[in-house]
This record gives C-alpha cells, sequence and structure tokens, in this order.
C-alpha cells in the first residue's frame, strides 16, 4: 500500500484487522507526511521520485517470496493527485525494474459531475503515461458503481466503501482461479492479457458482472444460467453498466450495415466466467458469434470461457464478463474534452507548471489519449 498521507494507510490496516478476515503486512506499506494535493504533477514530479527506493525495496520483498510470479495488478484511482500522479510513476518504475512481467493497472474513472476541480487534468496525464507502461487498464466508473449500489443493492447513504465492496467483488470474480475447458489452463494474468489484448494499441478493459442483489432480497430471488446470460449480452452490446435499465432495442448486425441509433458496441475479445451450480452445461455460444468482434481478430481467439463450480460470494450462480470492446470511447471524449477546454482557457495550469511538466507535456496526453479514442472508434 502506498499513500502520502499515513491516516489512509492506518484506517485501512486497522478495519482490515477489526475484521478478522485479512492482516496487511506491517512491512508492505509505504507513507509520509503530506498528500499531493490534487496536483497530478507534485505526486509524479515530486513524491513519486521521492518514494520510488523504498517503494521498489518493498516490492522486491514480496516478488521474491513467491513461488510462481505472475505479474502486477496495481489499484489507484484518477481524480487526486496520489492515485494518479504518483501512480503513474511507480506503474513506469515497475515497466523498468521487471520489463517481462505481465503490469495491469486497474483505475477507478471520478464521477462525471466532479469529484475534483482539476479531475480532468489528472486523470487525461495518468492514461496517457500509462498506456506506455501497462499491458492493460481495467477501467471501473464510479457514476456505475454509484448506480449498482442505489438501484440494485437498495444501499441509501452510499459510502466509498460500498463502491469499493462493489469494485472488490467484480474484480474477484475475474481473478478467483477458474479453469478453461478447451485449453486447461486457469486464469492467471498472464492467461488473460494474451486473451484480451491481442493488439498494444487496445488495452481499456472493464468488467460487467450479473447479479447484483442485496443479502435481504437474494433469499426471494432465483436466477438461471439462460436469463443471466441474455442480460449479461445485451449489457455487452448495448453498452450497460448494469442488468437494469439495459437498452433492448441494440440488436447485433453485419457490421458492413449502415450505423443508426441503435448500433450495437463491438469488441475485440471478451473472456467470460461462469461460478456456480451446472456452470458446465451451460450454452455460450451467443458470446462467440462473431458479428460482436472486429473482423481483424481471428475468430478462435475473440472469446474464451473459465469455470468454477464452486458458487462465489453468496450466490449461487455469477457471471462475469472482461472485455475489450469500444464502451470507453465516450467517457474518455468527455474526459479529453473538458480537459482540453480548461487547457485552452490556462485554467489552474500554472499549479502544475511549478513542479516541473511543460505546456507540451499536456498536449502529448491529449494527442495520445486522441488516438486511442481513434483506434477504438474505428473499430
Amino acid at each position: 500500500m502506498v499513500d502520502m498521507e499515513p491516516k489512509v494507510i492506518q484506517q485501512t490496516i486497522q478495519e482490515a484487522k477489526k475484521s478478522g478476515k485479512w492482516q496487511y503486512c506491517e512491512k508492505a506499506q509505504f507513507c509520509q507526511k503530506r498528500g499531493s494535493g490534487n496536483n497530478w504533477a507534485h505526486g509524479y514530479s515530486h513524491h513519486g521520485p521521492t518514494a520510488r527506493d523504498a517503494v521498489m525495496d518493498i516490492v522486491q520483498r514480496e516478488v521474491e517470496k513467491c513461488d510462481r510470479f505472475g505479474g502486477f495488478l496495481s489499484l489507484m484511482s484518477l481524480a487526486g493527485g496520489t492515485g494518479s500522479g504518483v501512480g503513474a510513476y511507480l506503474t513506469e518504475c515497475l515497466r523498468e525494474e521487471y520489463p517481462h512481467s505481465f503490469l495491469a493497472n486497474q483505475i477507478v474513472w471520478p464521477y462525471g459531475t466532479g469529484e475534483v476541480i482539476v479531475q480532468n487534468f489528472n486523470a487525461a496525464l495518468t492514461l496517457s503515461h500509462l498506456y506506455q507502461s501497462a499491458d492493460a487498464i481495467i477501467v471501473f466508473e464510479n457514476d456505475n458503481l454509484h448506480k449498482i449500489c442505489s438501484q440494485l443493492l437498495s444501499i441509501k447513504n452510499i459510502s466509498f466503501q460500498d463502491i469499493n465492496s462493489v469494485i472488490s467483488q467484480e474484480l474477484a470474480s475475474v481473478l478467483q482461479p477458474a479453469m478453461s475447458a478447451d485449453s486447461g489452463r486457469t486464469n492467471s494474468p498472464g492467461e488473460l492479457l494474451e486473451r484480451l489484448v491481442p493488439d498494444p494499441q487496445y488495452k481499456l478493459l472493464n468488467v460487467r458482472t450479473i447479479p447484483h442483489t442485496s443479502e435481504r432480497a437474494l433469499a426471494f430471488s432465483s436466477f438461471t444460467w439462460p436469463g443471466l446470460l441474455k442480460h449479461l449480452r445485451q449489457m455487452l452490446i448495448a453498452n450497460a453498466g448494469m442488468e437494469e435499465g439495459v437498452d433492448w432495442q441494440v440488436k447485433v448486425h453485419s457490421r458492413d450495415r449502415r450505423l443508426s441509433s441503435t448500433d450495437f458496441t463491438p469488441s475485440l475479445a471478451n473472456v467470460l466466467f461462469l461460478r456456480g451450480k451446472q456452470c458446465e452445461s451451460t450454452d455460450i455460444s451467443p458470446f462467440s458469434d462473431p458479428r460482436l468482434y472486429s473482423s481483424w481478430v481471428p475468430r478462435d481467439a475473440a472469446f474464451s470461457v473459465f469455470r468454477q463450480q464452486r458458487p462465489f460470494h453468496h450466490y449461487e450462480k455469477y457471471a462475469s464478463l472482461l472485455s475489450n470492446s469500444q464502451a470507453p470511447v465516450g467517457p474518455l471524449g468527455s474526459l479529453v474534452g473538458k480537459a482540453w477546454n480548461m487547457f485552452a482557457s490556462r485554467a489552474y495550469v500554472h499549479q502544475y507548471l511549478k513542479y516541473g511538466i511543460a505546456e507540451e507535456d499536456f498536449l502529448d496526453s491529449f494527442a495520445t489519449l486522441e488516438q486511442v479514442i481513434n483506434n477504438y472508434s474505428n473499430l
């Protein structure tokens, strides 16, 4: 765990110890006395270099404990200065120190209405740097997570702990062990990245899961595999973050047909995870429909499935879809547009320049992300 303020790390350690389910190693934490002030440049140019040696020593000790090292998964936010600036810097350090290891970043996209006034600067600078160093970037959007908490889990006063619980559940659903019947392989990080990132120009992944039900309602709920997978496939093609309110008017059509207002969201690759009873006999053929995928992706490489008969969490049946698709184009385009507008008016730019980055760094970041948007838009 890395943070520039001790308060968050101390709170996390105490909550884990109080739960009795998990305890963090005391020697695997790094913090300082002062935060980054929601300034990406402060985190990247000042706190990152200061923390580098100590954090890399911690990482090395943890790697040396592994019997079989599978790679890195870094969890970070985009809105503030530490998660974005220090996170981007340390990701580059990991790539430099471990050039042949798999490296993925899980990022939390800020609320569209705004958490921090400079969040679009921080997010744009972070994403452009991660795109140069990470093998994959798993995106979670706070707006979607908030809807899941309020509309599906019936949580009234939603806290960041509630949102983090949803992220943890969705990540666990794709990272806990499962087996591919075709290859006999497990869902190791390297295996997943090989299947999901066929080209280094396309690194943005997202997770969709079903069902999400409050514990109170779960006792009165019944789920079938055909019903779950029908909803999950529609969530994929309609670019919906959850099953409630999904647009059923969106249909898959041949790729040479003219685009319309109900055009579906195409994919590069999808990995489906089925957990629970009778998952071995479930029909998953709708997800292998070649119309879902870009024409240049080999048919046998576009879709994979992993299964585990053990129930997941408190659900007897649970399905997850880890996707590399056109879904991030909308929020990424909005983010870059807002950042461009702020930069054009020179709003808050001076606060970044005083920590050593130049206006060209902003322009390079915008150019990188506009190329990403263009690549995904042309799938």
